[in-house]
Parts: structure tokens; sequence; C-alpha cells
């Protein structure tokens, strides 16, 4: 059985999406799978928490923007989004995400990779249920399944349920990884995750 890395994190984090585009390549570097879940930072930091949007905080919001515009120059990456700008709601692609991942989660990880670039990469509205339906269906999603989930209200206790999972297993923020139950925090931890993978643990 294939070693497992669990990922979380949320649409709107811009350090989640950045995280997302390395992850499934350093698992496979040492022989991991990777398993994509998508959590709330609205739950986790603002209602578990207590906590306001970090970006809100004086003096770590101005760094912590500082700190991504570093890393989108370092990487050569570049977003289409005001990074001043309110988040979009991230509900709707939550949603999509779940009722996929509960079928087919490579499709699921196709889909949010498509819905990502859209919010990050051309700066789309993803918080429109309409139009994250359109993209996921682009992806290769069931427009209709997509649809029937949502109106029915499965989206909604799936993503529920995966939020409930995401805070028993100690997770609190985007991006989030978890080996063997051993917690990684943070875009910048990826280099001393791959050092746990390589090594194995220590």
């Amino acid at each position: 059985m294939t070693d497992l890395l669990e990922f979380y994190f949320d649409f709107i984090s811009p350090f989640g999406w950045l995280a997302s585009l390395r992850v499934d390549a350093l698992a496979a570097r040492h022989g991991y799978e990777t398993r994509w879940q998508s959590m709330l930072l609205g739950v986790s930091v603002l209602k578990v928490m207590g906590m306001k949007p970090l970006r809100q905080y004086p003096l770590k919001g101005d760094y912590l923007k500082h700190d991504l515009l570093r890393y989108l120059r370092r990487h050569e990456i570049k977003t289409a989004r005001d990074l001043d700008s309110a988040p979009a709601n991230p509900l709707a692609a939550g949603r999509i995400f779940h009722i996929l991942d509960a079928a087919d989660p490579a499709l699921a990880k196709t889909v949010t990779r498509a819905l990502l670039h859209a919010y990050w990469g051309e700066a789309r509205d993803i918080g429109d249920a309409d139009l994250a339906v359109a993209i996921a269906s682009q992806a290769g999603a069931d427009r209709n399944r997509l649809k029937d989930a949502l109106a029915s209200g499965e989206g909604d206790q799936l993503l529920r349920a995966a939020v409930d999972r995401s805070l028993a297993r100690g997770v609190f923020g985007s991006p989030f990884f978890i080996v063997k139950d051993e917690p990684f925090f943070g875009l910048e931890k990826m280099e001393i995750l791959e050092e746990w993978l390589a090594e194995r643990g220590w």
C-alpha cells in the first residue's frame, strides 16, 4: 500500500493555491500518494480559533502580502487577482470538490486545479455557483450531477462533514499537510516536509 500525504487547502488561500502546484510532485518523489481535502478558513480561523483573517492584522498582514509577492517572483508565477480585494465565497467550490471527491478523487483534483486557476490565474469569481459548475464541467465533471447535488444540499452536507474531519485532525490553516499523524502547516514548511518524507521522519 502506497504511503499517504494528506493535503488540506482552502480555495481562497493563496498559499494553498501555491502548494497545490507542487504537492503531488513532491509526494511522488518519495513514493507517496496525495489525498486532497478542501477545508474552510472561515470555520477554523474565525469560528474555532476566534481570530480575524490574518491579512487584517497590523504588521503581519503587510508581511504576508510581501511574502506572497516574493514567492510569486521567485517561482515566476503570476496571479490576476488584486491581492487587496475581498476574497470570494469558497462554499460553492468546496461543495463541488467534496461532491466529486466522494466518487472520484482524481477528478476532484483535476476540477480543483481548474477552479484554482480560474480564481487565482484569471481572477474569476468562483463564489458564483453557476460559474463554478461551468468551470468544473469544462474540466470533466458532470454538470447535471453537480447541479442536482448542490440543489439537494448534498454538497453542503459533504463539505460540513469534511470540515469537521479536518478540525478533528487538528487542521487550522491552508495549506496543511499530514503524514502518518505528523502535521506540517504553511507553504514554507514544504521543504521540511520533503526532508521528512525523504528520511521517513526523525
